[in-house]
């Protein structure tokens, strides 16, 4: 850049610099963040608490919402009207009235009007070797910058352009130049406010469809847990049913087995009492008694005799083997259940599948 503010040599320091720097400040808070100039009346508040030129917040919204001159005020006030804060992108709601709805804020517009009168009141008191200055070409010392050089792209003054190294350069008047990148800037602006609400609306669809995966994911899950407890369910049934089946099948043979045991144990019982009835009959020194109880205790050993080839278990009655299930075909099923349509084998979605379904049967 070939230019500087010249400052004055004098009154720069002490309390007036202070006072000066005050409201420095203070102008910075009066600037609307849209046209980047101090907030012209009247000036709205946004539910968010930040401030707009009401020219500056109707222009945003008609950006917004271009179809608004050309609904009927019913439809629009049913529908609502919205744009967004500029500084925090905080969504604003307007009622019928769009932004003549907001509310005014008169303590910024106090504000303005004292802030204006003490600059006023200033401007008043700076010597006019002060109101003189502005900025000054630093190769022609006293020559104002006044115009710009389209070819450099910088801003110069008039004998750079007549005598200087942009003498051969195209140039245009400063303030033309200063009201052009103006609009530009203001137009910029507009475009990237309507481009940051697209994309926060973006934005919000795509959290929305993280909140509707979310709720899919989380109801099919649900269907998926109550198909498998309804299988569960009809496994445990045929299970105790089967169980029941051998329960029964085992009490029946331990009866039977149980019933022989005891007409076994009857049968020894007898032999055994025959067998000492017959060791006391041994030792009768009368013959004629021990024939007769001889002869009675022989009858009784034939009837026992025969008795000794009782029921008895057929081979192999013990085995429950025949109760044998084969599962193998049945676990490659249950293996194999998938979800009838929407996923394919990888577990990725279809994509002719809004959200997943699941087959009633597996």
């Amino acid at each position: 850049m070939n230019f500087a503010l010249r400052p004055p040599s004098a009154g720069s320091s002490g309390p007036g610099a202070g006072r000066g720097a005050t409201m420095e400040n203070l102008e910075k808070q009066l600037i609307c963040p849209v046209c980047l100039e101090m907030f012209s009346k009247p000036v709205v508040i946004l539910p968010c608490q930040h401030n707009l030129c009401r020219k500056c917040a109707n222009d945003i919204f008609q950006s917004t919402n271009p179809l608004w001159q050309s609904r009927g005020s019913s439809s629009m006030a049913s529908s609502g009207t919205r744009f967004r804060c500029p500084s925090c992108r905080h969504e604003v709601v307007l009622d019928r009235h769009g932004v003549f709805g907001l509310q005014r804020n008169l303590l910024v517009e106090n504000i303005i009007d004292i802030y204006r009168q003490q600059e006023s009141s200033r401007l008043v008191n700076i010597k006019p070797e002060q109101q003189k200055q502005q900025l000054l070409c630093e190769e022609h010392e006293e020559e104002k910058i006044n115009i710009y050089c389209l070819s450099c792209e910088t801003p110069t003054c008039s004998m750079c352009k007549v005598f200087g190294k942009h003498k051969d350069c195209e140039v245009a008047p400063l303030s033309s130049v200063y009201m052009r990148q103006k609009t530009d800037l203001s137009d910029g602006i507009a475009i990237l406010v309507a481009s940051n609400d697209h994309v926060q609306a973006v934005i919000s669809q795509m959290e929305e469809i993280c909140r509707t995966v979310e709720e899919n994911g989380q109801r099919q899950r649900e269907q998926l847990a109550i198909h498998f407890d309804s299988l569960l369910a009809i496994l445990e049934e045929r299970k105790q049913e089967l169980v029941g089946l051998i329960t029964k099948q085992q009490d029946d043979k331990l009866k039977r087995v149980q019933s022989l045991i005891r007409q076994h144990s009857d049968h020894l019982e007898a032999a055994v009492t025959l067998v000492e009835s017959a060791i006391q009959s041994m030792e009768e020194p009368h013959m004629p008694v021990f024939i007769q109880s001889a002869k009675v205790i022989l009858e009784k050993i034939a009837v026992t005799a025969r008795a000794s080839n009782m029921e008895r278990p057929e081979l192999g009655y013990e085995s429950m083997s025949h109760f044998f299930i084969d599962t193998d075909d049945l676990a490659d099923m249950l293996r194999n259940i998938n979800f009838c349509s929407g996923v394919g084998d990888n577990g990725e979605e279809d994509p002719e599948e809004s959200e997943l379904d699941f087959c009633s049967r597996f």
